[in-house]
């Protein structure tokens, strides 16, 4: 596990290189880029830095685009995780209309995960008991040191097997969708976008508490099987104990 401490400007840049290097690996080995995007506000300067500055250094025409998570509403709400993804980013690159695979968060939110599910098989080909290898999910973390739809004290059991979910979460009266936990650890590189003094305590637990998913859902990262990088940027990391292994300033 890396972590990666930057400038706000140096951390988005930073990871546009990551996810273009990742998308042409994953390309040369196996013909395509399956990639689950996440939502909020955090990521959106690297979806307009890869849709402008990186556009021709990732190959669209063979990426697979698909959603770490969802809120329960429809597709042009401005809560929408995919519409904050399309208006940043989808509607500028070359992805084809039928690799472009959204949560249908307009729908009961049980279908929904049923169908993200069934879609998420088809594409990989999956046998009924296994769980797709992402090449890359990118993935966000609250306050409160969720993760994708991943809450603290959520359900997060209840999402703890199968593809995709849709847990209720309390704390928001509201069901949401997800990726679980087993699709989150078995990807081949997860990148975690982290900014703002207001996560600087619970970056803090995610990275150096005693590991306790249930509290502290980011904390599946330390678990993946792949490679996992936090992009972290100083505000974030101003509670981070200093000289840890891993972290690089």
């Amino acid at each position: 596990m890396d972590v990666l401490i930057l400038p706000r400007v140096q951390l988005y840049r930073r990871a546009a290189e990551l996810f273009a290097e990742a998308a042409n690996r994953a390309v040369r080995a196996r013909g395509r880029f399956t990639v689950a995007l996440s939502g909020g506000k955090t990521p959106v300067p690297l979806y307009r830095l890869l849709a402008e500055e990186f556009a021709d250094a990732i190959p669209w025409d063979r990426t697979e685009v698909f959603f770490g998570d969802e809120r329960c509403v429809p597709p042009s709400h401005p809560d929408s995780n995919f519409g904050m993804v399309y208006e940043s980013l989808l509607r500028v690159v070359n992805v084809p209309p039928p690799n472009v695979h959204r949560m249908r968060g307009e729908i009961d939110p049980e279908t929904a995960a049923r169908e993200y599910a069934l879609e998420i098989r088809q594409v990989f080909a999956l046998e009924p008991d296994q769980v797709p290898q992402f090449d890359l999910i990118l993935l966000g973390m609250g306050e409160d040191g969720h993760t994708a739809s991943l809450f603290p004290g959520s359900q997060i059991a209840a999402a703890a097997s199968g593809i995709a979910a849709a847990p209720y979460v309390p704390k928001l009266g509201a069901h949401r969708l997800t990726l679980t936990p087993p699709v989150i650890a078995r990807a081949r590189m997860l990148m975690l976008l982290v900014t703002g003094r207001e996560k600087a305590d619970a970056l803090k637990r995610v990275l150096e508490d005693q590991y306790d998913p249930a509290r502290c859902p980011a904390q599946l990262a330390r678990t993946a099987e792949g490679k996992v990088v936090f992009l972290v940027d100083e505000d974030a990391a101003a509670h981070l104990s200093p000289a840890q292994p891993g972290y690089t300033t």
